[in-house]
């Protein structure tokens, strides 16, 4: 029987490098977005991180060294995404351990914006990664892969009808059907483009989620916080 720690173990040596890249915030929250949201651009990942370029350009480098991204140039831009559609399990258990360790915390309760805000015309904070993961799970979209910014629906998307969603009714001809958009509070994607629109919709026109004019601020009402559980088994009002 060989020795566990072996400095010679090819896949003890791959996890260790891997660990290595994550443990930087800029590497980490690069790969985290480009794994949910699709390929960008070099100019495109420094602004929303807000760090320079050539700053930038550093990290990307070793996570190309390290076989965790690739580049493809198109004309002057270089456009990065993940190498391989597996990492995004990683980053998701990852993120998921993080938020639970968090929650266990009596000296951080959470804010009303962790649990429910908006992000542009969809739902952000955890009840957004909620909807998100439900949908998933049941087989109504398709897990983003880190190779487009477009996600497809599942085998089964009968579950947008019990979120309240009429397929046939949601508006495609100015906008992606579908979108993963990496929350900031929770590191995990919550669902963008026309259709996390109209979830959002849906929910506030039964009257399950309550929105406040000028404002991204988003109250689950009574009725939400018995009837939504029920439908996304991640969502607990108040965690």
């Amino acid at each position: 029987m060989g020795r566990w720690v072996d400095s010679a173990d090819p896949v003890l040596g791959s996890a260790i490098s891997l660990a290595r890249e994550l443990a930087d915030p800029v590497r980490l929250t690069a790969l985290q977005l480009l794994s949910a949201e699709g390929p960008h651009t070099l100019s495109q990942l420094a602004d929303v991180l807000g760090i320079s370029a050539p700053r930038l350009s550093n990290h990307l480098a070793r996570l190309r060294a390290a076989g965790l991204v690739t580049v493809e140039h198109t004309g002057r831009h270089a456009v990065y995404q993940v190498a391989s559609p597996g990492l995004g399990d990683v980053l998701t258990a990852l993120a998921r351990y993080a938020r639970a360790d968090l929650a266990a915390r009596p000296d951080r309760p959470p804010s009303a914006d962790d649990v429910a805000h908006t992000c542009y015309d969809h739902a952000a904070g955890l009840l957004g990664v909620s909807v998100f993961s439900a949908l998933i799970e049941r087989g109504a979209l398709q897990p983003p892969d880190g190779r487009d910014s477009a996600l497809a629906l599942g085998g089964d998307p009968a579950f947008f009808a019990e979120l309240g969603v009429d397929l046939a009714t949601v508006d495609t001809r100015r906008r992606k059907l579908a979108t993963a958009c990496l929350d900031r509070a929770h590191r995990l994607p919550h669902l963008g483009g026309a259709l996390g629109k109209a979830v959002l919709d849906a929910f506030i026109a039964r009257g399950l989620i309550e929105a406040h004019e000028g404002t991204r601020e988003l109250t689950v009402t009574p009725r939400g916080t018995t009837e939504l559980p029920a439908l996304l088994p991640a969502f607990t009002p108040s965690t």
